[in-house]
């Protein structure tokens, strides 16, 4: 059973809810690092609280495209403690792992509140921060972010958008491709789930045009050990540096499946240029060339949602918040998991262990790890 009552005690005052910490998101992240403050001796509903404004669990996968089949899921990682066994690779992604994530919740009794929309983090008293909620402030020691990017897509701007006549969507809002039988498709973007969506769709559509704005790197065979430890390195090494994270998928570039080759050899991942300009009926080049188009869809990523961390003042000047390990430089109190490369599954497993040993040290009056 998911928990949804009411705290374990009430403030004598009124006031915000005492805890520990917070853990903001119950993703892979965030059930990461619940997981290991239970293991660490925090009792859940009292030393700290999870807080989900998903409606179940799941995560951000419960809101993915029935199409995303388990099979097609790109490195799906099990949470710490429990694998995820049996489940039938040609059901929706959603379903198999949004039931994987209720039954972790419920096996160590995590008690996940949902659904509650996080606002603001603030500075309260002696040393606590307040976390405002739709269902109630609580006052923490420290902070878990593990929001994850669902939140923010990412929705380039470009010349004429606002004339377009057709339908633009992203990612985000994709729905399947029998939706689009029959009309002429524009695929914006050069992430794994551009690939997906032309791939699915081209046999419905009139025609699917794929446009990136830069030429898509594909890599053939294996990714080893050593070429996922630079990929981490890479976007480590932006947020250390306090610039917004790249996501890790980024830097590894597109695994060519059976699919994918096919894909290439049909034309369907036939990749042009970004288009200058967008018209009334389709885009359109400098050099003259123009493609009619019903639909454009923005495969364009996401950015990180961090805005409730926004009075806490943590970006850098490069636009991101800088994190050494999962603790963010300007305010030991607030780690970030799920965030620049700890944005994979197994990397959130490893990001939420990290942040529950440095908040324990925090808690404990001593220094926090360095490096």
């Amino acid at each position: 059973m998911n928990y949804t009552g009411a705290p374990d005690a009430s403030p004598l005052s009124g006031g915000p809810q005492l805890t520990d910490v917070v853990v903001i998101g119950a993703g892979q992240a965030g059930l990461s690092a619940a997981y290991h403050l239970r293991r660490s001796g925090f009792e859940p509903g009292r030393d700290f609280v999870v807080l989900d404004h998903a409606p179940a669990p799941g995560g951000a996968w419960q809101f993915r495209w029935p199409t995303l089949t388990y099979a097609k899921v790109h490195g799906m990682h099990a949470l710490p403690g429990m694998e995820l066994t049996g489940a039938d690779p040609d059901r929706p992604s959603s379903a198999v792992i949004g039931e994987y994530f209720s039954r972790y919740e419920d096996a160590f009794d995590l008690r996940v509140r949902r659904p509650v929309d996080v606002r603001a983090v603030r500075e309260g008293v002696d040393g606590r921060l307040i976390v405002e909620t739709s269902g109630g402030d609580w006052s923490a020691r420290a902070v878990i972010s593990a929001t994850g990017t669902w939140d923010r897509p990412f929705w380039p701007r470009h010349p004429g958008q606002e004339t377009f006549r057709g339908r633009q969507l992203h990612t985000a809002q994709y729905p399947g491709p029998e939706e689009f039988a029959g009309q002429r498709v524009v695929v914006v973007g050069g992430g794994t789930s551009g690939v997906q969506h032309l791939l699915e769709i081209a046999p419905f559509a009139a025609a699917t045009t794929w446009v990136t704005r830069r030429e898509p790197a594909f890599h053939e065979g294996p990714f080893d050990e050593d070429q996922g430890r630079a990929a981490v390195a890479m976007v480590d090494e932006r947020v250390r540096r306090g610039l917004p994270p790249q996501s890790v998928v980024s830097v590894t570039g597109l695994p060519v499946t059976e699919a994918v080759r096919r894909g290439r050899e049909e034309g369907v991942l036939h990749r042009l240029p970004m288009f200058d300009r967008i018209t009334p009926d389709g885009v359109a080049w400098d050099d003259g060339r123009r493609i009619d188009a019903d639909v454009i869809l923005w495969a364009t990523g996401f950015r990180a949602s961090v805005g409730h961390l926004a009075p806490l003042r943590l970006r850098e000047p490069g636009g991101g918040i800088r994190v050494e390990n999962t603790r963010a430089v300007r305010d030991p109190r607030v780690h970030l998991v799920g965030y620049g490369p700890s944005a994979s599954t197994i990397g959130a497993n490893r990001a939420g262990r990290a942040a529950v040993r440095e908040i324990r040290r925090l808690l404990a009056g001593r220094p926090a790890l360095v490096g």
